[in-house]
């Protein structure tokens, strides 16, 4: 059957192409060292060792680094990782086994190792392995979309979270996984009726039927005693519960505990950054900006021509926007709409279709090139690259009202790009779905996750179609 899987068939061809990335990149180190044109740069002065010396070496070095793999959780099953996601920890991995190679290396003394090598090694093993986690991901994700391998879930409640991972599990099968039921007590959704199996009560007895190994459960908080019995009724099966949380409205995504003289302590808030986390995320925004800047500057000459030949008035448009810690700034943009566009209206969002929008106004906001002006923003420290999209006073003052910890989005720095923006948060997306993701990233800040967002920005810009 194509629902039938092996956990152990995605970790072992991930290792056997890893082990496979890491000889070629001892192969290809030795290449490029002892062999290609770079030996005109950079002489070799003590003789070119043998390459079997090299091979032997790598039947030890390798199994150190498949060894810091595993220990880092990188050979385990259904990771539904994106390459971005693999990047760094391979990064982070890889530079730990290469400290382990060069301590051993100390005490192995047949042959003089080459430090230019051990500097190839480790650029070019970052290099193979990634683009063998690129094929290994597409592999995995390819035998889903075939409907192999897949694991049976059920989804436990009647929430709109319910209701969204059940039209995640069944739009995205790159994910892994089939749904085989939707169990809930009240509010049967019209949409899941062909899949609806009875109420939680009935779960159990499902499960054995259906072999599900996994349950999504969206309760309500106030129906959380039912969890318990449902943990408690599945007593003894090899089976996850995932809980989704509800309590997003109270308490943060990261929730930590922290000892003080003996007595546990739940922290459900903390200061996103650090002062060498600010440090940090400045130093990043104002180098990427200032290449970016430079690199765009062709670009940005002929919009500049372009937005005078198609409409009078002036290039920029300048407006007030919050930021961090509701501090005002002037934004800066590419005109894109009509200079009248609310003489008469006053503040509105802008929306598919738009008629205030002009002609190469619909170009730069579909590409998102009018947004290239708030550089100059990041480079003056008034925005970040990565952060909440900065939004005007006036819908701040309604948003706060209306959704609930709207203003925790401001503890950063607003930002060209965000976490909500490249999860297809665009246009005229949901604000109070919006204020999620943007709250997730405040509270999950990190270079790279910074670095993560900005590749899947340029994805989004280039594929994305809900920009207007």
């Amino acid at each position: 059957m194509k629902t039938k899987h092996h956990d152990i068939l995605i970790p072992f061809s991930t290792l056997i192409i890893d082990a496979i990335a890491l000889e070629c990149a001892f192969l290809f180190s030795y290449w490029i060292r002892f062999q290609s044109q770079l030996t005109n740069l950079v002489p070799v002065t003590e003789g070119v060792p043998k390459l079997e010396s090299y091979l032997f070496s790598s039947l030890i070095f390798i199994p150190i680094w498949l060894y810091t793999l595993s220990s880092r959780g990188m050979y385990t099953t259904r990771r539904n990782t994106h390459i971005s996601d693999e990047f760094f920890p391979i990064v982070r991995v890889l530079s730990l086994g290469m400290l382990l190679i060069l301590s051993a290396t100390f005490f192995y003394r047949d042959f003089s190792f080459s430090r230019v090598v051990f500097v190839l090694l480790w650029s070019s093993a970052i290099l193979f392995v990634s683009i063998g986690r690129l094929i290994t991901i597409s592999f995995e994700k390819y035998l889903y979309k075939k409907g192999y391998e897949l694991k049976n879930v059920a989804v436990v409640g009647s929430t709109d979270t319910a209701h969204k991972i059940m039209k995640m599990v069944n739009e995205k099968s790159s994910l892994g996984f089939k749904l085989c039921g939707y169990f809930s007590d009240e509010n049967i959704s019209s949409d899941y009726k062909n899949i609806f199996c009875g109420t939680i009560d009935s779960l159990p007895d499902f499960i054995k039927q259906s072999k599900v190994e996994i349950i999504f459960v969206a309760l309500p908080y106030q129906d959380h005693p039912k969890l318990i019995e449902l943990v408690q009724s599945v007593e003894g099966k090899n089976i996850d519960i995932m809980l989704v949380p509800d309590l997003i409205d109270l308490m943060t995504s990261r929730v930590r505990t922290q000892e003080i003289e003996g007595i546990p302590f739940i922290k459900i808030k903390e200061i996103p950054l650090t002062a060498w986390n600010r440090f940090l995320k400045r130093i990043f925004d104002f180098l990427f900006s200032l290449i970016v800047i430079l690199l765009t500057l062709p670009i940005q000459i002929i919009i500049i021509c372009a937005i005078k030949i198609n409409s009078h008035g002036p290039i920029y448009f300048i407006q007030r926007r919050i930021s961090v810690d509701g501090k005002e700034f002037s934004i800066l943009k590419y005109r894109s709409m009509r200079i009248e566009a609310e003489e008469f209206s006053g503040p509105v969002r802008a929306s598919s279709g738009d008629s205030r929008v002009t002609a190469i106004g619909k170009f730069l906001r579909r590409t998102s090139l009018d947004e290239l002006p708030q550089l100059i923003n990041v480079l003056m420290g008034e925005m970040s690259i990565v952060g909440p999209r900065p939004e005007r006073p006036f819908f701040v003052e309604q948003f706060k009202n209306e959704i609930p910890r709207y203003l925790e989005r401001h503890r950063l720095k607003s930002g060209l790009t965000g976490w909500a923006q490249v999860n297809g948060m665009r246009g005229d997306a949901s604000i109070s779905e919006r204020t999620k993701y943007d709250i997730y990233y405040v509270e999950n800040w990190s270079i790279a996750f910074d670095i993560k967002i900005i590749f899947k920005t340029i994805y989004a810009v280039i594929f994305g179609k809900d920009a207007y």
